[in-house]
């Protein structure tokens, strides 16, 4: 078989089996043996299901031989480790659930095997899944294919890594707080968030608990597709999105098309400063080139809008909203240290530092008051997209960062351009489309001189999620995209 099929994307493998130049047996084969001679450098890959893949390969060629046509019929798939997949481990990466198993799929796992895909496996993610890194005491440490010594992203790490590394060509991951923003940047491949709601997320729950839909999370959490082009984020948007099942007794989705066909007729607001956290000389540079380009194609571009919401109080809100609900979980001794030391700071403190501390012990009064301010920067978004298509800003303030597994990660710091910041402010790029729900692609657009990748975050209006995939296929077009790291092609 040819040594590209490795690197083919979804779009490119449906077609092949349709037309039967490959198999699905003779593709999965190719996908197990591609994970276990690479994996064990990344470690991306860190559940394996083998025996009911080649099972399900061996059915899916039996239906391509009938004439069935479906959107991933035949298509090898690894999910991210937080999916309920039916009798496979779900740890979330926590020790204690590591010999539990459910029994049944996630929403989204359920449609992408009836849409034809085949898991053959789950990918790592952090402790909890609280981190820009992927490791735990379970399954150990990934590494970006990139670079060993540094971070594949998080939560959705192992993800971003088995695209990148050429194991599968696309995933199933999800974000509360960049989960697959940064890794999607980090490994130079695609990725898509979708607006808030759109992709059900019964059976993405903590281990053991009900497999409830995410109305608890702080209307926060999405779940979305990796891949190496925009085009299959589009497949595999089409494949994923829907009410739950429950839901369709009411209502179904309609999606609209795509604001334009065509780069010159968007109009693009960039964003390339935040002021809470500096943004890497070398992201904003990128950034800058892409404007560049984006000016000489014809394309309307500006810097600054009146409309612009406030990304300081944005970020601000999120916080809170974010660790409320990741302090969901924690003891009441935990509530009471920690309601002492908000108790200690300052009405003034407003750093992202101290809406940690405040939304670990949110009330709920305080929740109710935090959600309407996002439901008031939601109309705020609402009026810019009437001026403009797409918002384009970094994803993360830097590229792949070195590994730190520091227990107290508020101690870590992320070096920016020379200077040290706390780790936990990089939450202030994702936050920008997490807090009000909206749409964002990540899409690759440069590389550093050491080879790490450099993406672009494409933000645009609630529900408009074929806007934003539109025109990262038209910069990938006109200005290319995925590239392999080195060392796994031939």
């Amino acid at each position: 078989m040819d040594d590209r099929l490795d690197y083919q994307s979804t779009t490119e493998l449906v077609r092949a089996l349709a037309a039967r130049r490959i198999s699905a047996v003779e593709l999965l084969e190719r996908t197990i043996a591609r994970i276990e001679y690479y994996n064990p450098a990344i470690n991306a890959v860190v559940v394996r299901d083998y025996v009911r893949a080649r099972a399900a390969a061996i059915a899916a060629d039996a239906a391509l031989a009938k004439g069935e046509r479906r959107p991933l019929l035949g298509i090898p798939m690894t999910v991210k480790e937080s999916f309920n997949v039916a009798g496979l481990p779900i740890t979330w990466g926590i020790p204690m659930f590591q010999y539990w198993r459910p029994n049944e799929d996630a929403v989204a796992v359920a449609r992408l095997k009836a849409a034809g895909a085949i898991i053959i496996g789950k990918t790592n993610v952090p402790f909890a899944l609280s981190d820009w890194q992927s490791y735990n005491d379970v399954y150990g440490t990934t590494n970006n294919p990139w670079d060993f010594g540094r971070s594949p992203g998080g939560s959705s790490g192992g993800s971003a890594a088995s695209v990148a590394a050429g194991f599968v060509s696309l995933e199933l991951g999800s974000d509360i707080a960049g989960s697959l923003r940064a890794p999607a940047h980090f490994c130079g491949v695609y990725t898509h968030k979708p607006s808030y709601g759109l992709v059900p997320l019964r059976g993405h729950s903590w281990p053991k608990s009900e497999a409830l839909d995410a109305e608890g999370d702080g209307y926060l959490a999405v779940g979305g597709p990796l891949a190496r082009t925009a085009t299959d984020l589009a497949l595999a948007l089409d494949v994923l999105a829907g009410p739950d099942e429950d839901e369709t007794v009411a209502y179904g989705l309609t999606l609209p098309p795509a604001r334009h066909d065509n780069l010159k007729s968007f109009r693009v607001l960039i964003i390339d400063t935040h002021p809470l956290l500096p943004t890497a000389g070398t992201v904003w540079a990128a950034l800058n080139r892409l404007s560049d380009r984006l000016v000489e194609s014809g394309v309307t571009v500006a810097r600054e809008s009146a409309l612009l919401p406030d990304l300081a109080e944005s970020a601000r809100i999120h916080t809170r909203l974010l660790f409320a609900f990741m302090s969901s979980s924690q003891t009441p001794q935990f509530d009471l240290e920690t309601q002492a030391i908000v108790a200690s700071l300052s009405p003034a403190d407003d750093s992202l530092a101290a809406m940690r501390l405040r939304g670990a012990v949110l009330s709920h009064r305080d929740w109710i008051a935090a959600n309407e301010a996002r439901a008031a920067l939601r109309g705020r978004w609402s009026e810019l997209f009437r001026d403009w298509d797409v918002v384009l800003c970094p994803p993360m303030s830097t590229p792949a960062f070195p590994h730190d597994h520091g227990l107290d990660r508020e101690a870590r710091r992320i070096e920016i351009d020379g200077q040290l910041f706390p780790y936990e402010d990089q939450t202030v790029w994702p936050s920008v489309a997490t807090l009000p729900g909206l749409p964002a692609t990540v899409a690759p657009i440069d590389r550093l001189e050491s080879g790490l990748p450099i993406g672009i975050q494409i933000i645009g209006p609630y529900l408009e999620d074929r806007t934003t995939i539109a025109f990262a296929a038209l910069i990938e077009r006109e200005f290319g995209g995925f590239m392999p790291p080195p060392g796994y092609t031939t």
